[in-house]
C-alpha cells in the first residue's frame, strides 16, 4: 500500500458566495509526482494552494472539509502555518527571486528560521543549489544579483530557495509556463530527480508535460475532481468520458 503524503476529504472552497471547489477527495502519494490538469478556471491552482493554506491570505476565502498532511488535520486554527509552509513549499508560475544576491536568496529561509552559523549557511546554499541543478552554473558568481539570471535559472533558484528550508513536499504552480523549451526541459528533468527525496505536486496546463513528468494525474473540471489515477491510465484509458474528451482535445 502506497504511503499518502496529502489527502483531502469532501473539500469545498468558496470565494465569497462563489464555490470554487466542490467535494474534492484526493490522495497524493509520497515520493511521487502528481499532476493536476484541466481547463483554465477549473480549480487546480486553488486546490494546490489548499495544501499549504495559501488561500488563507485571501480574506473572502472559506474552506470546508478536511485536509490531511501525513494523516494530521491542517485546517484547524492550532496549525502552525509558518511551519506548515516550511514543510510544504511552493514554486510559483513566474520566477520571483528577491532583489538580493543568488547566495542571499537561497539562505534567506534558513536565516529566518534561526540558522546563523556561516559555515552551515554556506553548506545549505551549496546543497540547495545542487539539488536544483544550478550549482555548476552559478558557483563562481554567488554574490551577483539573482535577477541577472535567465528566466529558467531564476526558476531553479526559486526551487533551491524552497529546498533550503528542508521541505517534505514541493508544490509547483505552472512552473514552466514562462520558460522557453530548453529551460522547460531542465525543470522537467529536475522534477523527475526531486521525487527521490520529495513529494511533488504540479499544476500544469500542458498535458504533454503532465504525461512526461508525473506518476499520477488528476483531471479537474468546474471545481470537481473528475478522475484521479496513474498517469498511463488517465492518458491512455480514462474511465470518464469527460476526461477522455479533454485529453483528446474536444474541449479545453
Amino acid at each position: 500500500m502506497k504511503e499518502i503524503a496529502l489527502e483531502t476529504r469532501n473539500l469545498d472552497l468558496y470565494y465569497g458566495d462563489a464555490q470554487a471547489l466542490l467535494g474534492v477527495d484526493i490522495k497524493i502519494p509520497k515520493h511521487k509526482v502528481t499532476a493536476l490538469i484541466g481547463p483554465s478556471g477549473c480549480g487546480k491552482s486553488t486546490l494546490l494552494r489548499c495544501f499549504n493554506r495559501m488561500n488563507d491570505l485571501i480574506p473572502v476565502c472559506t474552506v470546508k472539509g478536511s485536509i490531511l498532511y501525513h494523516g494530521k488535520e491542517i485546517t484547524e486554527r492550532s496549525t502552525d502555518v509558518v511551519e506548515l509552509r516550511k514543510k510544504i513549499g511552493m514554486v510559483f508560475q513566474q520566477p520571483n527571486p528577491f532583489p538580493k544576491s543568488i547566495y542571499e536568496n537561497v539562505i534567506y529561509g534558513p536565516k529566518v528560521h534561526g540558522i546563523k552559523d556561516r559555515k552551515r549557511l554556506d553548506d545549505i546554499a551549496e546543497e540547495s543549489l545542487r539539488g536544483a541543478a544550478l550549482w555548476d552554473e552559478v558557483k563562481d558568481r554567488l554574490h551577483d544579483p539573482a535577477r541577472g539570471l535567465s528566466g529558467g535559472q531564476q526558476q531553479r533558484l526559486c526551487i533551491a530557495r524552497t529546498l533550503s528550508v528542508d521541505p517534505d513536499i514541493i508544490l509547483m504552480d505552472e512552473p514552466c509556463s514562462a520558460l522557453d523549451p530548453i529551460a522547460t526541459a531542465k525543470i522537467e528533468n529536475l522534477i523527475t530527480e526531486l521525487k527521490e527525496e520529495y513529494t511533488v505536486v504540479i499544476v500544469t496546463h500542458n498535458m504533454q508535460q503532465a504525461a512526461r513528468v508525473s506518476d499520477y494525474t488528476g483531471f479537474m473540471y468546474m471545481g470537481k475532481l473528475i478522475e484521479f489515477d496513474t498517469t498511463p491510465v488517465i492518458f491512455e484509458r480514462p474511465k470518464e468520458e469527460l476526461t477522455e474528451n479533454y485529453i483528446t482535445g474536444r474541449f479545453g
